[in-house]
């Protein structure tokens, strides 16, 4: 496997900017790399290339590159400046993001000032830098821990931290002069004194034995200081300042949302400490799925790596083509996190009473068994029966319908879940000795994988469904076509409520799998469904009631088994794998899948011979800090917070101040889903590369962002269809085209606000408007025209609000108006639970009775069929004159930030309408022959013109409308 760059040298040149890898101990030094100002184009430069950085801050080190992205003329370079070691594995080591800097692309002044501030603050940090969190002493001071130094990779002595150690050191208790000059000094003594004139003392030594949270170094998502450091938001508002990212003078749509995207990134990216990677490993997979791709073991990480986990590859899309490969380290979301301990074949009994689990379970916890078997206790000092081991989980975030709680939920057209983690638990000796085994346990959470949304407005949202079943079902069965693909069998563990509003979708999930097992193909596996009532069986902070779940699936647990390797080889396979859901898949869910995987640990000990039964330390609570770090972690990334029923998952323990700490964490959820999520979300997808740029364009406009997983083009296909087969019953009409337009949601109206999707259907003799609900896939109503009444057609600049500058572009905000002067066989039909139908377009509401005509004023085909037929309000005979009536449609954005970023090619909005209009005027033609007196020839009835223009929009657009925008765009963007 080709190395990757450890290091990175980046500073400012004449025509770009410049990335010089380091040379490191064995390595070569690769030729440098350059990003041009401007169009961000990445090309190579010859290897001798002189860089000038004799200047002071002309210049900062970087640990790797995270990507490089664009939005319309502004480009940024993503590096990692932040790093720290949380665990190592097979002896490499595995690092978690802790800092980006964003530079910009766009000019060498811009370059240089933020190169200047980056390199500032760095230089800063490593002046003011102290161990007072334990990070620095993780890379140098526990080689016990990570199983060996860490000297050999290049600059991991050098890791920078983020700001705020200082504050945090200052902050924390009173020092004498003489403690803070000792602890400055950067003599041999100087780590020592830290430890103990700082704040948290020789303390942290007794806490990390103790495996507590924030103190260990795999502790990923630990504390940053005190509760006196400064909130990072805003710390980073004065680094977009200082970096000048402000957008250029008139920036276009969507830049000015440039400096919240830079600040949403480097936290995300950065000082979230949610992202990890590794130089060597490629973390990306479990064992055995590289056991699988074995084969391809010499190709580089970027391209071994399993691109589901791959969070950055859209990122390093335009470093790919530079010819060096050394620049392209794939970073992957979740959590990586490991703890020591040690077991005994022969433990000492204390007190003869110790052999009842009953009565040592009674006894108070003493300390002195905590501390009987020290985390960091030397090899060399082990009994003979003693044996270390060390335990380390990764968890995977998949990339694939990624986002944040209430706008990723359920399953997409391609059948992937929200919220879906793949977690590996890994069992091994402290130094990896390929004589030894490597026991690899998996676990997936995910969505429920079907189609369903729940509203952020609430504290206890009901889930409500969407698209048919069959839909549904379709998306359903791919899901578990790939997952069986992946793990084999399949174990279902549903924790939702079997009553109240989770069991609506709780009974679907279970009627979906029923039919799955009944349909499925021969010598396919079937889905083992077990639904545990959480709530209900832990009713009353009775927590440990999730034994009751074990009883159940320990048999199919133990079936399954866990992935052996030893010597390089797999002498066992895990056959299957548990994948458990709560609805957001989180707090619920965390609790019981650390439960397995406590089982699965206590089984594979038992294999190597030790009875964890028996062992003196039964609290294990470097088992289960690793596990609620790995439960924040995930809730952290999902829903902006740390897990609920945390104190459990630490403690085994339950009282009314985790459920106080709870609600807060409840509250804190519901504000992050009104308030931050939404642009959050798109951020999100614009970095994965689901979207273009323009969804921040579409966000200014809306304060929203489209599901880039649900197939816009093939729901707007299935709902033509759909509508054809309702609208259209007489057989001798024959269809011509069918659209999706936006139209005012009330009839015979320009401008009523909110404009809605709709169907349009056109055959050789009328015309439809089928309103049409999109969560359901049902036409709701529709409206028929027909074309011998149509009497003009008026295309031309359609804005219906000027708020912001995609509404107001003129060139894509275009549409028609059909006016007709409406006739017996002119209907409406609303499709209602008594549906109904009215002729000559009266909005008056159906009587319910039925009324038949004969003779030449008999009901049209369309009027009856699979619709009830109601009252019509047409009397026979002369019908009575009625005004015109006018049919207003507005052509859709044909450029969206999804299919510009597919690379999908449509027609224009003016094309698309062009075509419309010209269509409909031809068939109105056919359907109003000339009489003998008007000639041969007769005039065009389309008419160009605006129907609603940008200067009338600008008058008509109220003040209220426009504060209303102002305050969303201010708590929302």
């Amino acid at each position: 496997m080709p190395s990757l760059a450890r290091k990175l040298l980046i500073c400012a040149a004449v025509d770009g900017l410049v990335i010089q890898p380091l040379a490191t101990k064995g390595q070569r030094t690769s030729p440098p790399v350059q990003v041009k100002y401007g169009d961000a184009t990445v090309s190579s430069l010859p290897r001798d290339q002189s860089l000038d950085t004799s200047k002071p801050n002309s210049s900062f080190e970087a640990f790797g590159i995270v990507g490089l992205f664009t939005v319309s003329r502004l480009s940024y370079l993503i590096t990692i400046t932040g790093r720290q070691q949380v665990a190592q594995v097979r002896g490499f080591p595995v690092y978690v993001v802790t800092d980006v800097a964003l530079t910009p692309c766009t000019s060498r002044s811009e370059a240089e000032s933020a190169i200047a501030s980056t390199a500032a603050k760095l230089r800063r940090a490593s002046a003011e830098k102290f161990d007072d969190d334990s990070d620095s002493e993780s890379e140098v001071d526990a080689p016990s821990i990570l199983g060996g130094d860490d000297a050999e990779d290049p600059g991991a002595l050098s890791d920078r931290e983020i700001p705020g150690n200082r504050d945090a050191l200052e902050g924390g208790g009173e020092r004498s002069s003489i403690a803070e000059d000792v602890i400055r000094r950067r003599g041999s003594y100087g780590r020592f004194a830290q430890r103990w004139f700082s704040r948290k003392g020789w303390m942290m030594d007794q806490k990390r034995n103790l495996g507590m949270s924030g103190v260990g170094i795999d502790q990923a998502g630990g504390s940053r200081g005190t509760a006196k450091n400064k909130n990072p938001d805003k710390e980073l508002s004065k680094t977009v300042v200082q970096e000048k990212v402000d957008p250029p003078p008139a920036p276009t749509a969507g830049e000015s949302l440039m400096p919240k995207l830079l600040r949403f990134a480097h936290i995300w990216l950065g000082t979230s400490r949610s992202f990890f990677f590794s130089y060597d490993l490629d973390i990306t997979k479990s064992v055995a799925a590289r056991s699988a791709t074995a084969g391809i073991s010499t190709l580089p990480l970027h391209q071994a790596s399993d691109p589901t986990f791959f969070w950055n590859r859209n990122l390093l899309n335009p470093f790919r083509g530079s010819g060096d490969e050394s620049l392209l380290l794939p970073v992957m979301q979740g959590f990586v996190g490991q703890r020591t301990f040690i077991v005994d074949r022969n433990p000492p009994q204390v007190d003869s009473q110790e052999d009842s689990m009953e009565m040592n379970d009674m006894s108070p916890p003493r300390e002195v068994d905590a501390e009987f078997f020290p985390a960091e206790r030397a090899s060399v000092d082990l009994r003979s029966s003693e044996k270390k081991f060390v335990i380390t989980v990764i968890s995977r975030r998949s990339t694939r319908r990624a986002g944040l709680r209430y706008l990723r939920r359920g399953i997409d057209d391609n059948g992937y879940a929200a919220n879906y983690v793949e977690t590996e638990q890994l069992l091994s000796t402290s130094a990896w000795e390929p004589s030894s085994k490597i026991f690899s346990f998996v676990q997936v959470r995910g969505s429920i994988p079907l189609f369903f949304t729940q509203s952020p407005y609430s504290l206890k949202p009901i889930p409500v469904l969407q698209h048919s079943p069959v839909a549904n079902f379709q998306a359903f069965k791919k899901h578990f076509e790939q997952m069986s693909k992946a793990y084999g069998s399949v174990q279902l563990v549903n924790l939702v409520e079997k009553h109240g509003v989770e069991s609506i979708i709780g009974n679907e999930y279970e009627k979906a799998a029923k039919k799955y097992n009944e349909e499925k193909a021969e010598g396919s596996q079937p889905l083992a469904f077990e639904w545990f009532d959480f709530h209900s069986a832990c009713r009353g902070m009775k927590f440990e009631n999730v034994s009751l779940l074990l009883d159940i699936l320990g048999r199919n647990i133990e079936k399954t088994g866990s992935t052996v390797e030893r010597r390089g080889q797999i002498e066992r396979r895990q056959s299957g794998v548990l994948r458990t859901n709560c609805m957001d898949c989180l707090d619920r869910t965390n609790v019981c899948q650390s439960s397995f995987g406590k089982f699965m640990l206590d089984q594979q000990l038992k294999e190597e011979g030790f009875d964890m039964s028996v062992q003196l330390d039964q609290e294990n609570s470097w088992f289960n800090t690793l596990w609620a770090d790995n439960g924040d972690a995930i809730s952290k990334q999902y829903a902006s917070t740390a897990a609920m029923k945390g104190d459990y998952t630490r403690t085994k323990k339950r009282d009314y101040r985790g459920m106080v700490n709870d609600l807060g964490l409840s509250l804190t959820r519901f504000y992050n889903g009104m308030v931050n999520d939404y642009f959050s979300q798109a951020a999100i997808d614009f970095f994965l590369g689901n979207v273009s740029y323009m969804v921040f364009d579409e966000f200014e406009a809306t304060m929203m962002s489209k599901d880039p997983g649900v197939s816009m083009s093939k729901m707007r296909e299935q709902a033509i269809e759909t509508s054809q087969k309702i609208a259209i019953e007489d057989d001798k009409e024959d269809f011509i085209g069918g659209w999706t337009l936006l139209s005012p949601h009330t009839s015979d109206t320009i401008k009523a606000l909110p404009f809605e999707e709709v169907v349009l259907l056109l055959t050789d003799t009328a015309l439809y408007l089928c309103r049409f609900d999109w969560k359901l896939d049902k036409v709701s109503s529709f409206e028929r025209v027909d074309l011998a009444h149509v009497v003009g057609i008026k295309v031309g600049t359609y804005i219906t609000s000027t708020i912001s500058p995609a509404e107001a572009d003129e060139s894509r905000n275009v549409g028609i108006v059909v006016t007709y002067e409406p006739g017996k066989f002119d209907i409406k039909r609303t499709n209602t639970r008594s549906l109904s139908s009215t002729s000559g377009q009266s909005d008056q509401p159906s009587s319910g009775k039925k009324d038949v005509l004969d003779g030449p004023a008999a009901v049209p085909a369309a009027v009856s069929g699979i619709l009830n037929q109601g009252f019509l309000n047409a009397i026979t005979g002369k019908p009575q004159a009625q005004p015109p009536r006018k049919v207003a449609l507005k052509a859709l954005h044909s450029k969206t930030a999804v299919s510009d970023a597919r690379g999908v090619k449509r027609m224009t909005e003016n094309e698309q309408i062009n075509v419309i209009a010209t269509e409909i005027e031809r068939l109105v033609f056919l359907n109003q022959p000339l009489s003998g007196s008007e000639g041969s020839e007769r005039k065009s009835i389309i008419e160009k013109g605006d129907i609603i223009s940008l200067t009338e929009a600008k008058r008509s657009t109220g003040i209220l409308e426009q504060w209303g925008h102002s305050i969303k765009k201010l708590v929302w963007a």
